[in-house]
């Protein structure tokens, strides 16, 4: 009895922290697999490994650090099989969703999104992952914490990282 009520538990406080991380993740996930498909199999590879890890989660660090810290460590793991099986990278199907009423403002808001996700992804593996977090609107501390690296450096790789994004942009 007591197992089922643990278990009725983790699984709504999963479901909850799903909810409430789908946004981010699935930004996340884009910005590392172009392929809808793979994309999907990387998200579904996200929330495997959330499922095991949440019921292990002492509360040392905040929930959201533990959410994109494991989706970073899958999005590479998925990354680095896709290079040793030399998987072709394409960019033709890349989509996120978008709320946005209108025809025209959905097509200028797309192109906006496919050209900033085309940016994004061609910045170095370092300068990537804190700037992917700013934009899910991390702290420096959590971004540290995810990363595994030190503050000042969080706060370096970002502004290398705007510097080449802004420079990326007005070329492209």
């Amino acid at each position: 009895m007591r197992y089922t009520v643990i278990a009725e538990s983790t699984e709504q406080h999963f479901t909850d922290l799903v909810e409430e991380f789908r946004g981010g993740l699935t930004r996340l996930a884009a910005s590392y697999e172009p392929l809808p498909q793979a994309r999907e199999d990387l998200l579904q590879d996200i929330y495997m490994a959330l499922w095991v890890a949440l019921p292990k989660w002492r509360g040392e660090a905040s929930l959201r650090t533990l959410v994109y810290r494991i989706a970073h460590n899958r999005a590479l793991t998925h990354v680095w099989k896709r290079k040793r099986r030399g998987t072709p990278e394409t960019i033709d199907d890349v989509t996120l969703p978008d709320d946005t009423p209108g025809p025209e403002q959905t097509a200028i808001a797309a192109a906006d999104r496919d050209r900033l996700v085309d940016v994004v992804r061609a910045l170095p593996l370092a300068l990537r992952q804190p700037m992917l977090l700013a934009l899910e609107d991390l702290s420096h501390s959590e971004m540290s914490a995810v990363l595994g690296i030190t503050e000042n450096n969080v706060a370096v790789r970002l502004s290398r990282a705007r510097a080449l994004l802004r420079e990326r942009m007005m070329r492209s």
